[in-house]
């Protein structure tokens, strides 16, 4: 009798809260739902199932099926989706939804298949680190992203030009979530680095890395927008030698003179 009334207790304290949380969870999806098929369903269909291209040199929205809440979370939390035209690069611009509408989204996109769920702040900082921890993760992310983003972000993060029109953005201000969202999620053209590829951890050190460059100061003064020796000697070419050129042209125009007197004119005339 006993442990039938202390089971029965138990069971009337937590029953409760889960069949509230389930609900909550229920309702969200919900909201998320309506929010797609207003916003989101012209392009991915009704179920999130993708809608192929209609024509040639026009396309539509890609399956959202399995791609998860962090996907969501990263397209429409930087302003990326919804786009207008869909058959080009995504860019970054001013955000339509607000947090608890991305926060539904992305909890309807996660009930649609298992995928990535949104990270929290302790997967991708390391305020939590002793100090020598933090250089030894800050020295492992500099390693990762030379060998596997510079390609493409350049050498500091700076982004640079793509194949077919396309383009890396910048990831210098970039938030520390978002950056390791589209390293989970590979968005548009950039690779998938699922946690098989690059562990939490090794992601984390990347944007410690990133992190890292944006607090050191430029030591070597005007950096051109760290775009390396492509900006750098272009630089030199136009401002460099051309100035020189041109300084060369003006002291030669200032420094002609004729040979000609006055008293050899006069006797020509003569």
């Amino acid at each position: 009798m006993l442990g039938l009334l202390l089971t029965g207790g138990i069971y009337t304290v937590l029953a409760p809260a889960q069949a509230e949380q389930a609900q909550s969870d229920e309702e969200l999806v919900a909201q998320g739902r309506e929010l797609f098929l207003v916003g989101c369903a012209s392009c991915h269909g009704q179920n999130g199932e993708g809608v192929e291209t209609v024509r040639e040199g026009y396309a539509k929205g890609p399956s959202l099926i399995g791609v998860g809440a962090a996907a969501v979370d990263f397209q429409v939390g930087t302003g990326r989706m919804p786009m207008a035209r869909p058959e080009q690069q995504a860019p970054r611009k001013d955000v339509v939804y607000s947090d608890e509408e991305i926060a539904a989204l992305a909890a309807y996109v996660a009930s649609l298949a298992p995928g990535p769920a949104i990270p929290t702040e302790e997967d991708y900082s390391i305020d939590g680190l002793s100090e020598e921890e933090r250089e030894e993760a800050i020295v492992r992310g500099g390693q990762i992203f030379l060998t596997n983003c510079t390609a493409c972000h350049n050498f500091n993060g700076s982004g640079g030009a793509m194949p077919r029109g396309g383009y890396a953005p910048s990831l210098k201000g970039v938030e520390s979530k978002y950056i390791y969202e589209a390293m989970l999620t590979g968005p548009q053209a950039m690779p998938n680095f699922s946690n098989g590829n690059l562990s939490p951890e090794e992601k984390r050190d990347v944007i410690a890395y990133l992190r890292s460059i944006e607090e050191s100061p430029e030591y070597g003064g005007f950096g051109l927008g760290g775009l390396g020796p492509v900006s750098e000697g272009l630089f030199a070419w136009i401002l460099g030698i051309g100035g020189l050129v041109g300084f060369a042209v003006w002291i030669a125009a200032h420094t002609t003179r004729t040979t000609r007197t006055p008293q050899t004119e006069e006797g020509a005339q003569a």
